[in-house]
């Protein structure tokens, strides 16, 4: 008796089995024995499992697992009267060194809250009322259309300081997030690893659970009925996930049956310095069909439109963060993991042939080729990449004093130059407001009023760069301090009117961005871009233009990156008409000066810029101007 089958081990072993969630750990089952559970699980190494559990007293003897004949290295067995709501670990005795060690189930649904580390028995049973969402979200989902995330930490986002300053349950953000995410215009939500994770500083990303979501807001029907509500109001709901390193915790992946099982055995290749943590064995076959069960099981049981894949980088480069005689070159001698990479194109080859309206997300920090290509092509297979370089470049420009900026000017325009070569998503992330880098607000240079200006026309020129949107929570409002995954937001700053104004031209970002093509339908392609002056450096002021499928969609955009106002500044323009001012960072409504009085201006043939017409405009300081073309 048992739920799996000599077909189920064949690709298991192979390495092809993609839906293991529903073969492997603890299913509940009526059998002619009645109620029960059904237990399995992985240790090829193992001399004898038992389950262990509060229904057996946790006791080694009670509740043994019988191997399978086949060579596949799974334990299983039916226990009668175990039912939702148990807990359960295996206890693991190995065919070496006389190891004895308590496992959490790899494969469990939902786990006890941390620190303490038992795997709870449970199901999966959900009535979902997305059917809408589902049937259209790949017009959502879609590189042609607008993607503006927020980036969410669930557990700092907003606390309740009346009982403790606990976190909001999955369910009371469920009604705060959806009504602030319909407030503010974002099409997507992203949440930071919701996998459980026993160390809560890791923010996630060092995962025990790479099935459960995190017991510490809620069950797994919780969370279920987050993402439900954010898919009934047209939200999408991106998850990050991690496959480059899995944390040293004992009850957990490492070590696991006595054995290097799911890591790389030497340290050189299986142990991650910076994170002090384990490496996945993407050679061993059974490695990658459990990492690819992991991403179809969020896509499908939780009906998530997409995944980040956080660290891809580390994974590429056998040599990520090591010194030299601290790695091992791959067969052909180089420095590149043809393990994981490998792994990665089959990831997404099996992601996209299974679900063909979902994204995924590359976080890769590096120059590595067509990351959001398609495999057939030699690419990576992602369906997008975070922009690493446009966000630390911009970033970089964006905390100069506006007196030294012309003299970086070129780290301002540098990411046109590749910004067609991957399809990118404009990251202001987490990374950018931790460990000391202070918040966004924080990094810009100058007085009040002057931050502030900074942070709007750098969200005004991130919103018309090329490419899809990312924030992080707090900075569309401004937050004065660095993140700290310990505290909430400092929502009590809206009282304010320059962060309610900063908030405000976020919002109207957001719906200037939504309801004009050409900020989006043509972001990867270099025919939807086109520099007007880029070579202004010594007044730091570019301008260029956005274009969409349509010859009378073109849309003008002009930066001024100094407090300076730049009268009567000349811009050349492609076409005859009126160029109407249509978003201003400003505007007073948003906190600026309302320096710009007027609103609309007649092209002139005056040849400017290379171009056969021009408009002259009042540039306001540290301003960000959108002018709309109408024949």
């Amino acid at each position: 008796m048992g739920l799996i089958t000599d077909h189920d081990t064949y690709f298991f072993k192979e390495g092809t089995h993609y839906r293991l969630y529903e073969k492997l750990g603890a299913h509940i089952l009526t059998v002619n024995e009645g109620s029960g559970t059904y237990f399995a699980v992985w240790a090829p190494n193992a001399e004898r499992v038992s389950v262990i559990g509060d229904f057996n007293g946790w006791d080694p003897e009670e509740s043994p697992l019988g191997v399978r004949w086949d060579g596949s290295g799974i334990f299983e067995g039916f226990i009668p009267g175990v039912g939702k709501g148990a807990l359960y670990k295996y206890h693991i005795e190995s065919k070496f060194n006389k190891y004895k060690v308590d496992k959490a189930d790899p494969f469990a649904f939902y786990c006890e809250v941390p620190p303490k580390t038992a795997s709870i028995v449970w199901d999966l049973e959900y009535e979902w009322k997305d059917a809408e969402w589902m049937s259209n979200r790949y017009k959502y989902n879609s590189l042609n259309s607008p993607i503006a995330v927020y980036e969410v930490h669930l557990g700092s986002w907003r606390k309740v300081p009346e009982e403790n300053n606990r976190s909001l349950t999955y369910r009371e953000m469920a009604k705060y997030l959806v009504d602030y995410m319909q407030d503010m215009g974002f099409t997507h939500v992203e949440f930071l690893p919701i996998m459980e994770h026993p160390f809560y500083g890791s923010w996630g990303y060092q995962i025990t659970g790479y099935f459960a979501p995190t017991s510490r807001y809620g069950t797994p029907q919780d969370f279920m009925y987050l993402i439900d509500c954010l898919h009934q109001n047209n939200i999408g709901v991106f998850l990050d996930w991690v496959p480059s390193h899995f944390p040293t915790d004992e009850h957990g992946l490492g070590f696991f049956d006595g054995t290097h099982l799911y890591e790389y055995e030497d340290p050189r290749r299986g142990f991650h310095p910076d994170w002090n943590s384990f490496i996945f064995n993407y050679a061993r076959n059974e490695v990658p069909a459990f990492l690819i069960s992991s991403i179809l099981f969020w896509l499908s049981k939780y009906h998530v439109d997409g995944v980040r894949v956080d660290a891809v980088a580390s994974m590429l480069y056998l040599d990520y963060s090591r010194k030299n005689g601290e790695w091992i070159p791959n067969q052909f001698g180089g420095k590149e993991n043809l393990e994981a990479i490998s792994f990665i194109r089959r990831m997404n080859e099996v992601v996209y042939g299974n679900f063909p309206d979902v994204q995924t997300i590359a976080e890769e920090s590096t120059a590595w080729p067509q990351v959001s290509r398609p495999t057939y092509v030699g690419g990576l297979g992602f369906g997008m990449k975070w922009n690493m370089g446009w966000m630390h470049d911009t970033l970089e420009y964006m905390s100069k004093e506006p007196i030294h900026r012309k003299y970086h000017h070129n780290t301002l325009t540098f990411s046109l130059w590749y910004a067609f070569s991957e399809n990118f998503i404009l990251p202001l992330s987490h990374d950018e407001v931790v460990y000391g880098k202070g918040s966004l607000l924080g990094k810009m240079p100058g007085d009040e009023w002057q931050k502030f200006a900074n942070l709007r026309l750098l969200f005004g020129y991130m919103y018309a760069h090329p490419g899809k949107k990312l924030l992080f929570m707090g900075g569309e409002f401004g937050q004065w301090r660095e993140w700290n995954h310990d505290s909430s937001l400092d929502w009590q700053l809206l009282q304010y009117p320059l962060h309610r104004g900063l908030q405000q031209w976020v919002k109207d970002l957001n719906a200037f961005y939504i309801r004009e093509p050409v900020l989006y339908e043509v972001d990867f392609e270099k025919e939807g871009f086109e520099w007007i002056n880029l070579a202004d450096w010594e007044q730091s002021v570019i301008s260029f233009i956005r274009k969409g499928r349509t010859t009378k969609d073109i849309l003008l955009v002009i930066c001024n990156f100094t407090p300076v106002p730049r009268y009567k500044y000349r811009v050349g323009v492609p076409v005859d008409g009126t160029w109407r001012l249509v978003l201003n960072s400003d505007d007073k409504k948003y906190g600026g000066s309302g320096l710009v009085k007027n609103t609309k201006v007649k092209a002139k043939m005056i040849p400017w810029n290379y171009r056969p017409y021009s408009i002259s405009f009042t540039l306001p300081p540290l301003g960000a101007l959108f002018l709309k073309w109408k024949p």
